[in-house]
């Protein structure tokens, strides 16, 4: 617990964090539902088939996380205009993955010019990971595509395309990421980490070798530019992270992994050590897509190092990210000591 914070929150942030509870949107319906699907190992090969969770997020949430465009596309089943996506004319080699959750889609070997003014593929990334509905607006009969894991509309699917498959998936750019892989140049990654008290956290991976910066901040939530006493208010579902940045060629994501299962206990949901509440949940949320297969893969080694117990640490595609405010960055160096424990 932060103490001298929370007793330096005047009176009139606790009015405003309680009168922001009642016109809060309602939090992430709790979701117990999964799927199969394939990730993207580190090696850039496809993983076999891994049951996950599937992603179910509220209105709002999906608001918070996507521009007004995305959002238009992948939630109310919209069309971009045809010839002027951001991957229409992407000729990079890499890899498309879901704008909502994440999951690969189509490799850039699968991409094809159809002519139509849509990024056009032949084969999805793997064949468990689209989804298909029948549509029939417009007086037209379709295939419509989404992502099987968080229902995003991509597109749809036609049986005019070339061979092998004879298919063309005709997709939103809007609903899409790209990575370009192999990357143009080495840079350093980055990856947010949830585990308790940011102070803590922070102060712990800053110290390993190989990590070239850290900010303090909040993730995961269904509000925008949340603040410290809206989180504190539990009104926002952000989760207290730390943005670790690093280098590859000094550490490895596997070793950073390493260093957030032993700094806290990802086996107990909602709670971090002495540290209680939503904002204080274990949480990795993935910038790339072979971090989540990654993060993943550990998750479930770690799993039979103590059978019949479940890492309750949530595992998911980063959205915005939101720095704390500038008291609360790099804190133990400015104060000494510890004022919380670090899990």
């Amino acid at each position: 617990m932060k103490i001298p914070i929370l007793a330096a929150i005047t009176g009139l942030a606790l009015t405003a964090a309680y009168l922001e509870s009642l016109t809060s949107p309602p939090p992430t319906p709790v979701n117990t539902s999964t799927v199969t699907v394939r990730l993207l190992d580190p090696a850039g090969h496809v993983t076999e088939p891994m049951v996950v969770p599937q992603v179910v997020k509220s209105d709002a949430a999906w608001r918070a996380q996507l521009t007004a465009e995305q959002y238009r596309i992948t939630r109310a089943h919209g069309t971009e205009t045809a010839f002027c996506g951001v991957f229409h004319d992407n000729h990079k080699t890499g890899v498309y993955t879901c704008i909502g959750c994440g999951l690969p889609l189509f490799r850039s070997t699968a991409k094809f010019d159809s002519g139509t003014g849509w990024p056009s593929f032949f084969q999805p990334f793997a064949r468990e990971n689209i989804g298909e509905t029948r549509d029939t607006s417009y007086g037209m009969i379709r295939t419509e595509v989404h992502c099987v894991r968080c229902g995003s509309h991509l597109g749809h699917v036609f049986d005019d395309g070339p061979p092998p498959t004879g298919l063309r998936y005709c997709i939103n750019s809007d609903a899409l990421s790209f990575f370009e892989r192999p990357p143009a140049k080495p840079e350093p990654e980055k990856v947010l980490f949830g585990a308790g008290c940011f102070w803590g956290v922070e102060e712990t991976f800053r110290q390993v070798k190989g990590v070239t910066a850290t900010r303090v901040g909040y993730a995961g939530g269904h509000t925008r530019q949340p603040t410290y006493e809206a989180v504190c208010a539990h009104t926002t579902g952000h989760a207290e992270v730390v943005e670790v940045e690093f280098d590859p060629a000094q550490v490895t994501f596997d070793a950073l992994l390493d260093v957030f299962w032993k700094s806290h206990d990802p086996f107990a949901p909602r709670k971090t050590g002495s540290d209680a509440g939503d904002q204080y949940r274990s949480a990795i949320f993935f910038l790339a897509p072979e971090q989540e297969a990654a993060a993943r893969a550990s998750a479930a080694r770690l799993e039979t190092q103590k059978p019949g117990a479940h890492v309750a640490t949530e595992i998911a595609l980063a959205g915005p990210f939101q720095p704390a405010e500038e008291y609360h960055q790099h804190y133990y160096q400015k104060h000494g000591g510890k004022a919380c424990p670090a899990p």
